[in-house]
């Protein structure tokens, strides 16, 4: 490409800034300045012209310069600029608000140009999350290793607590929310998940970060209406997962003599009946983590209500009352008689493991127990949609927030850019069973169960998962939901159950 060169020659822009800006300043903090927006050199561009454009100054262009060479340190789709006479056609540059230049000029020396060239972020990054398990925690490996790479100088606290669905983590990191001791970022579940933390006052928006790295452009529409709330966002998302998926042992479905994953809830027991009669356990089943019986019953409701009737429960146009409610609660109950009667004391994972094991067949869980399947590198799993759900995508999606009093709000602000980068979405989801929240992944990096889910986000209903964040406040999903769902399992008790799920729609706001 042909080089471009500046109007006003280097050194006399030089003696002119030198006599707009104080000799005793000190070096600005590049890394401060956020990108407005992202401008592509064209072929009769050069950075006096651009800065003019911009900042209404020829003089202004050293802005330009220092943020988007600090913008290459994290993102190497941005120019690097060794000399402002010489730009190149295609480069990308950062280019700061007009606020953001003029601070900059004001404490800019030329005589110290270092500042125009970018510092490594130092200190530490801590990152808080629920991930521990095998798949999950490969992962996110990988996120840190491409984050350390860029920034040689942070040291990186992984701050896990474990728990599925965040069961343990959510509420010690309220109590250090609350209490000013923050991780400098935090897994969040994309939707209304985020009221946990009084938005505004624990964990703020990272609009900015959306603004500086295109993300609306790559995410797709219905994923960014379920992050925004009070029109802004609120994390940045890594994956996309499905609820409602149905796992199955081949081996132990051939020695059954069964064909195919039942489709519907009659054809599920028919199954069910099957292998208990070739003397195979029908059914995993886990509950020590708190999330995993109301994971089965919202894909339960899904496949009985259908897709509207479904996400109809959580804006008030299905009635829990709904005599569709009452035989999703008869399934339940069925259900759970066919599954291991330890459930209570097994993790999700662990009841994934039996599957994997051979010790049962089928499995509903989301799709993060693909991760286990390709950490045991198992080959011997089939899966589908849970029954009555072909055609419905139970979504969630994990985000990572900014809590307002982050210790090191640069480190982290790099750390939530770089979970929604192309590089780390196709690093983390094939290891962590889940797809790209970015519509542009190389979709070759994935297994086949992860490609069939991407091809299913692009077609079937999307409803939100209301264990997981999406469709329901937190104080509905948990002490309405949550708790009806785990005294019903233990009672059996179906009007009962519907009783308490009316009741906690009507605190949530519902009338019945």
């Amino acid at each position: 490409m042909q080089k471009k060169s500046v109007l006003v020659s280097l050194l006399l822009v030089l003696a002119l800034v030198l006599s707009m800006v104080p000799s005793a300043s000190a070096a600005p903090a590049s890394a401060g300045m956020a990108c407005a927006q992202t401008y592509t050199i064209a072929a009769a561009d050069w950075l006096s012209k651009l800065s003019d454009k911009f900042y209404g100054s020829i003089l202004a262009y050293w802005p330009l310069m220092a943020a988007t060479n600090q913008k290459n340190l994290e993102d190497k789709t941005f120019a690097h600029i060794d000399n402002a006479d010489l730009i190149d056609v295609g480069w990308k540059l950062c280019v700061p608000s007009k606020a953001d230049a003029e601070a900059f000029l004001k404490t800019f020396d030329p005589n110290n140009p270092a500042a125009l060239f970018g510092s490594g972020a130092k200190g530490q990054l801590v990152v808080g999350s629920w991930w521990t398990n095998a798949g999950e925690f490969a992962g996110l490996n990988e996120i840190f290793k491409q984050y350390k790479t860029q920034n040689p100088d942070v040291e990186i606290v992984n701050a896990t607590i474990a728990g599925g669905a965040g069961t343990n983590f959510k509420g010690q990191l309220l109590t250090q929310l609350i209490g000013g001791k923050a991780p400098d970022s935090f897994q969040l579940h994309a939707g209304l998940e985020v009221e946990t933390y009084s938005p505004g006052t624990y964990v703020v928006p990272v609009d900015d970060i959306y603004t500086s790295a295109g993300f609306e452009k790559v995410f797709p529409k219905d994923l960014l209406a379920m992050l925004k709330y009070k029109d802004h966002y609120w994390g940045v998302p890594v994956n996309i997962h499905r609820s409602n998926v149905l796992w199955y042992n081949k081996t132990l479905f051939a020695k059954a003599g069964i064909a195919a994953a039942p489709a519907t809830w009659d054809e599920f027991f028919a199954t069910a009946d099957k292998l208990k009669a070739a003397g195979v356990a029908p059914v995993a089943l886990g509950g020590k983590d708190g999330f995993e019986l109301q994971h089965t019953f919202e894909d339960i409701l899904a496949g009985t209500l259908g897709a509207e009737g479904y996400k109809g429960l959580w804006t008030g146009k299905t009635k829990w009352s709904d005599a569709k409610v009452t035989d999703a609660l008869n399934t339940f109950k069925k259900y759970i008689s066919y599954a291991n009667a330890d459930h209570d004391a097994l993790t999700w994972a662990a009841a994934t493991q039996l599957v994997i094991d051979g010790k049962a067949a089928m499995n509903i869980m989301g799709d993060w127990a693909n991760g286990q399947f390709t950490a045991a590198k198992s080959t011997d799993y089939g899966w589908a949609s849970s029954p009555g759900t072909k055609g419905i995508f139970v979504a969630l999606s994990d985000s990572f927030a900014l809590p307002a009093k982050a210790p090191n709000p640069a480190n982290a602000k790099a750390w939530i850019a770089q979970a929604g980068s192309k590089a780390a979405q196709e690093a983390f989801n094939p290891l962590k069973g889940s797809i790209c929240a970015r519509t542009d992944c190389d979709l070759s990096k994935f297994n086949d169960y992860l490609k069939s889910s991407a091809a299913d986000w692009a077609k079937d209903a999307i409803v939100p998962s209301v264990t997981h964040g999406a469709a329901a406040t937190p104080k509905w999903a948990t002490k309405g939901y949550a708790d009806a769902v785990v005294l019903f399992a233990t009672s059996g008790d179906v009007a009962k159950a519907q009783a308490a799920l009316v009741a906690a729609a009507v605190d949530a706001g519902f009338p019945q």
